[in-house]
């Protein structure tokens, strides 16, 4: 789902009432935040089989056992972005052909005709 290090963004920030008292922060609908860390986690009512992040922007108490109070992985989602990579860009001179080309051509062992019968 997420990966450590990589951005997100709240959408979903209707926590329980009273929850305030457990965390020292919570994430806000709309901000951005980077994933510190994935875990095993369990709801408000101690039921198991969600997954918690940990965010780098955020730290918590920790809870009775001693771990860090993370928040719903569902909370977030990645980040996207219109920021183009460098690699994405087709370069000019990349696409053109250069006037000192040479016109490509077949060599002699590629069979000009291929009927439907020989099966490719």
């Amino acid at each position: 789902m997420f990966l450590p290090g990589q951005a997100v963004v709240c959408i979903d920030d209707a926590f329980p009432l009273g929850i305030q008292a457990l965390y020292n922060q919570l994430p806000k609908k709309g901000n951005t935040y980077h994933i510190r860390d994935l875990v095993p986690g369990c709801d408000f009512n101690a039921n198991h089989g969600e997954l918690a992040v940990y965010l780098t922007e955020l730290r918590n108490p920790n809870n009775k056992v001693g771990i860090e109070r993370g928040f719903k992985a569902e909370r977030f989602a990645p980040l996207e972005t219109d920021e183009i990579e460098e690699e994405d860009i087709f370069q000019l001179d990349e696409v053109l052909t250069s006037p000192n080309q040479k016109p490509l051509r077949s060599p002699d062992f590629v069979p000009t005709e291929v009927s439907l019968s020989q099966g490719i």
